[in-house]
């Protein structure tokens, strides 16, 4: 406990010299108020110059860190160490099925059958088969012909 206390001293008194040194002390007595508005507004343009760069550095790391996120997945699945779990063939009713998958909503058996619509079959008209031979009778004539050229029509 006693060097984690002392890292975090040396820590602070080294934060505290730095800042010594890139940052001044402010002497704002015996300024008139011009001065002060113009010590005001350089630094609100220095902090907006600071914001600038703290916002492009932080658009920097999220990009790289973004960078390599994608390539631990690519060196992950390169390795191939993915599990897969074996699949095995389960049998479950419908109404096991249901009950998985709503929950405790379905209670009650479900009858699918009864909530099927019912469809009417039509009939196909069929046509009448008659004996080709009187078919062939009656076409052979010229009434014949002239009945599928106007059949046609």
């Amino acid at each position: 406990m006693a060097m984690l206390d002392i890292d975090k001293q040396s820590k602070e008194e080294e934060r505290e010299r730095t800042l010594n040194e890139r940052v001044p002390a402010l002497q704002v007595s015996g300024l008139s108020l011009q001065d002060l508005q113009n010590l005001c507004k350089e630094l609100h343009q220095k902090i907006d110059v600071v914001d600038e760069e703290r916002y492009d550095i932080n658009a920097k790391v999220v990009k790289n860190d973004r960078e390599i996120q994608d390539l631990n997945q690519k060196i992950f699945e390169l390795k191939g160490k993915m599990k897969r779990p074996a699949l095995r063939r389960v049998r479950v009713s419908a109404d096991a099925m249901l009950g998985a998958l709503l929950g405790a909503k379905v209670k009650e058996s479900v009858d699918f059958k009864a909530n099927l619509k019912t469809v009417k079959k039509e009939e196909e008209k069929k046509e009448e088969v008659t004996d080709w031979r009187k078919n062939v009778d009656a076409m052979s004539g010229m009434e014949g012909r002239k009945k599928l050229f106007n059949a046609g029509q």
